[in-house]
């Protein structure tokens, strides 16, 4: 009886000071546990600079700032971390770690930690690196989807660490030594960095590769990123039947038998969350994590392709590129298949949010589908009013009972002592 009101001393408080309190963080080891970062892919001799925004996201959100506190880089290994100073090739620069350059011995997980005698924080990201020869193009690329007729515009993504002021970006299609032809005449135009596409072309498909060179402590270093652009999606595959030579060896050299064959459906992938036309709402200043779910068959996972855009842009390329972050990826198999689940963070959620379109894409060989959903700023106020009043209505009752409890006549008691007396004498 006593807990109940105390719980509602405690929402009627966070309703009239603010929010409530965030839940709290799991911890490991002594320290509060941040999800990981999105992992990230490089290519070896090139300028490398980790960052930890997911970590740094909740250290602001949650106001976490002990004075003395101090972050820590470490590169986890079988042994022991490896703690990095302000100086040679890997350096920690406060809460990033810059590779200068990056080689491929340094993949791995890396761990960042913010904590004083008594405060500990800790978040992790994993680093892959790549030999120039030995490239994962579908690790490193962007992924892109467009249609034809679109107007896309490309921006060179996950370069706000780097300075690029005295940098000019330069863009090649395909081959590393072919960029795409500007000008009105042609069918794409650069400007400040971004590659435009007016009118978007089956040719146009294909491997766009951004290239810079960023100068750091007074050495200039190399700087690429890479997209892949579907443009559309082929039609998808019609089981067939062909007659093909069958040679086998047989009593007569001359005889060559015939045998039929099926070429396999596939089968295009299907978005089971979200649904077209959700409304995800979500208070002034929350952080928001929204997961796309796409079931497919296990053998075309790995190559059914899985994005989030913004109002039909990229993340990278949209107005939502400094408090987005996309990626975390993940393939499990299920009862009818594989299911691909891919996040996308936003946080803090503004004004500025109110009524954008959220896109899902997903395509394969099989086809191509897509969800459209809304982002909806949550009225707060309204919210909290019906919570405060169900507060204080529950603290009311609560309050009556026990004041009704405590100070109930006890005539019926009096009552029963009298007949028992009267009963006796007779």
């Amino acid at each position: 009886m006593v807990f109940l009101p105390l719980t509602c001393a405690v929402v009627i408080i966070s309703c009239v000071y603010g929010r409530p309190p965030l839940p709290p963080l799991p911890t490991k080891d002594g320290c509060y546990l941040v999800d990981p970062e999105v992992a990230t892919f490089r290519v070896e001799g090139e300028a490398v600079i980790l960052s930890f925004p997911i970590f740094s996201h909740v250290l602001e959100k949650r106001n976490i700032a002990p004075p003395t506190a101090e972050y820590s880089i470490t590169k986890d290994n079988e042994m022991e971390g490896t703690n990095y100073q302000g100086e040679g090739r890997v350096q920690q620069q406060d809460n990033q770690l810059w590779l200068l350059p990056a080689l491929a011995s340094d993949s791995g997980k890396y761990t960042c930690t913010y904590r004083n005698e008594t405060y500990c924080v800790t978040g992790s990201i994993k680093l892959h690196v790549y030999e120039p020869t030995l490239v994962d193009m579908k690790k490193l690329t962007h992924k892109v989807t467009a249609a034809v007729g679109e107007t896309l515009t490309l921006e060179c993504p996950s370069l706000r660490n780097f300075n690029k002021t005295d940098s000019m970006i330069e863009w090649y299609k395909d081959s590393n030594t072919t960029a795409p032809p500007a000008g009105r005449a042609g069918s794409f135009q650069q400007h400040r960095g971004k590659l435009m596409i007016p009118a978007v072309k089956r040719t146009h498909a294909g491997i766009y590769t951004c290239k810079l060179r960023v100068r750091i402590n007074n050495q200039q270093y190399k700087v690429s990123r890479v997209y892949l652009l579907h443009v559309q999606g082929p039609d998808p595959e019609i089981t067939t039947k062909s007659t093909v030579p069958n040679i086998s060896v047989t009593s007569d050299p001359g005889l060559i038998s015939t045998s039929t064959v099926n070429t396999p459906i596939v089968q295009p992938p299907v978005i089971v969350s979200p649904l077209n036309g959700t409304v995800f709402e979500s208070p002034h200043g929350s952080g928001l994590k929204l997961f796309c779910q796409v079931l497919t068959e296990c053998q075309t996972a790995d190559s059914t392709e899985v994005t989030w855009l913004v109002n039909s842009q990229t993340v990278e390329s949209s107005y939502l590129d400094k408090r987005a972050l996309q990626g975390g990826r993940r393939v499990t198999r299920v009862s009818k298949g594989c299911q691909i689940e891919l996040r996308l963070i936003v946080e803090p959620i503004t004004e500025e949010d109110e009524k954008s379109e959220l896109k899902c894409v997903t395509q394969n060989k099989g086809g191509r589908r897509e969800v459209v959903a809304q982002l909806r700023l949550e009225d707060s106020t309204f919210t909290w009013v019906v919570v405060a009043a169900g507060a204080v209505i529950s603290f009311l009752t609560v309050v009556s009972v026990f004041l009704y409890v405590l100070f109930k006549p006890r005539r019926k008691k009096n009552r029963d002592y009298f007949l028992a007396r009267q009963s006796s004498t007779f």
